[in-house]
């Protein structure tokens, strides 16, 4: 019997949400199936196993948000060794010649990579010190919970992570640990049973328990419970609920608009978490300034309309939003401070002469920033190919945490949603950030042979956010009106160096 535990995906991510499982308990599985899809402040990832066996049980719910190293699903028959022959005591070489005895030696120490590190030695089990069950069954009996939300799993505090227990030599048996929920009383520690929720801290109840409590409109810490060690049960709530000393609701029920619920709360993790943690940083670290330019690009739209007609792009997703991150990259060579970053700890500002473009993306799970990397050599076709890539596999949630991280200069397309300006916030790290407006037809004063008239043209509206550490305000607006000179005329594009 093994167990899976939640390794970590990279850059340094520290927890991860259960948002489906794929397997069921009983369930055959094999090494590299698909076992979970997680959820990360990055990206959705499915997780294969790196073991074989039959699934004895799933130690996580889905929609629970735990840390990295925290035991997943537990496997039986995964890497386990084989039984003796009846009559054959262990390290008995007596049926085996010295060359198969060897070799056997041999196979029973080898071990086995698995997603993260490397399996158990097969033979080897679990020496449970009556320290460390105490301890262990202590945890177990107080619980872990995340204070942000109720969540119905119970788990002992998480090991350094790994996918399966490191498991040193053992000459005693192993003790079971308890089924998830059910947590027997420690010795010395007082049976618990019959006493009120409250009396006793944290309430014991399996996750369909917590999730009916919520149904109902039952506080868990009023409810006496009857099950194993205190644990409360579903008779427990329901007779809660019938003698109507619940607490008080989670959320209103009065229906509000569309006949949902009045009121609601709704739990903030995976990228919603990060995103609000990422902008609360910036804007109370750096020091945050906004420049607005109006621009007349009927010149750029104009040749919008010219590629796409030509086929040679017809494959190519083209859009004003394309051309203003060519011109970002054309302008950036000319005021490199807006792709620097500012080093707090070491007292310096690490000039960086190249573009990581970041990309501002909507997607059904909030805001993501994937990276185009090296945008400025590439040319309008690819890096139009690049974006249209990147914002896909985001909003499909296919983007890996490499590539929502990092970038040296961000933009973001608030146009696409009926907005002409707004004040952006830096991603961390990134000391410039412009805001494209839509693209909307106005009028506009012109010159027509040395006359002023005015003419409906196509007009946007730039917003520049920079880190006013690293750039003055010359600097920003000469970022900003070289980005617009390029917009408003772009053969001008021909003549950046």
């Amino acid at each position: 019997m093994a167990e899976f535990r939640l390794p970590d995906v990279g850059e340094g991510l520290t927890e991860a949400e259960i948002v489906s499982w794929k397997v069921r308990p009983g369930d055959e599985v094999a090494v590299n199936q698909v076992l979970v899809e997680i959820e990360t402040a990055k990206s959705l990832v499915e997780l294969p196993s790196p073991l074989a066996g039959t699934v004895e049980a799933l130690l996580v719910e889905e929609g629970a948000t735990v840390p990295v190293g925290t035991p997943l699903v537990r496997v039986a028959g995964a890497g386990a060794p084989a039984p003796p022959e009846a009559g054959t005591a262990p390290g008995d070489d007596s049926a085996a010649g010295g060359g198969g005895a060897a070799e056997g030696a041999r196979a029973a120490q080898r071990r086995e990579p698995v997603l993260v590190g490397y399996g158990p030695r097969p033979g080897r089990r679990r020496r449970r010190h009556p320290s460390a069950t105490s301890a262990r069954g202590t945890a177990a009996l107080h619980g872990a919970f995340d204070t942000g939300r109720e969540v119905g799993v119970r788990v002992a505090p998480p090991e350094p992570p790994h996918p399966v227990s490191p498991v040193p030599p053992d000459d005693g048996p192993v003790e079971p640990l308890p089924t998830v929920g059910e947590f027997p009383p420690e010795p010395g520690v007082p049976d618990l049973a019959g006493e009120p929720a409250a009396a006793r801290g944290r309430p014991l109840a399996k996750p369909p328990v917590r999730r009916l409590a919520r149904d109902l409109g039952v506080a868990l810490a009023s409810v006496r419970g009857t099950g194993p060690g205190g644990t409360i049960t579903r008779a427990d709530v329901e007779a809660q609920a019938r003698l109507g000393a619940a607490g008080p609701p989670r959320a209103d029920a009065r229906p509000g608009w569309d006949g949902l619920p009045r009121t609601e709360r709704v739990p903030v993790r995976g990228v919603r978490r990060a995103t609000a943690a990422a902008v609360a940083r910036s804007a109370f670290t750096a020091a945050h300034v906004t420049q607005l330019l109006t621009v007349d690009v009927t010149a750029s739209m104009d040749l919008l309309d010219r590629l796409r007609a030509d086929r040679r792009f017809a494959q190519v997703r083209l859009s004003p939003l394309t051309l203003t991150a060519r011109a970002m990259c054309l302008a950036a060579r000319r005021t490199p401070e807006v792709t620097a970053a500012w080093d707090a700890e070491a007292g310096e500002i690490e000039l960086r002469r190249h573009v990581d473009l970041a990309v501002a993306t909507a997607t059904p799970r909030g805001l993501l920033v994937p990276v185009v990397r090296d945008a400025d050599a590439l040319d309008l076709v690819a890096l139009a190919a690049a974006i249209a890539d990147l914002a896909d596999r985001a909003r499909e949630g296919r983007t890996t945490p490499a590539e929502t991280s990092g970038g040296t200069l961000a933009v973001t397309n608030i146009g696409v949603f009926g907005v002409d300006a707004g004040t952006p916030i830096m991603p961390p790290g990134i000391s410039a950030i412009l805001a494209l407006g839509q693209v909307a037809r106005r009028p506009w004063v012109v010159r027509r042979a040395g006359t002023e008239v005015v003419e409906p043209r196509w007009v946007t509206t730039l917003a520049l956010s920079f880190d006013h550490r690293l750039l003055d305000g010359a600097q920003g607006s000469a970022f900003m009106t070289d980005v617009a000179e390029v917009l408003a005329d772009p053969a001008l594009a021909l003549a950046f160096t």
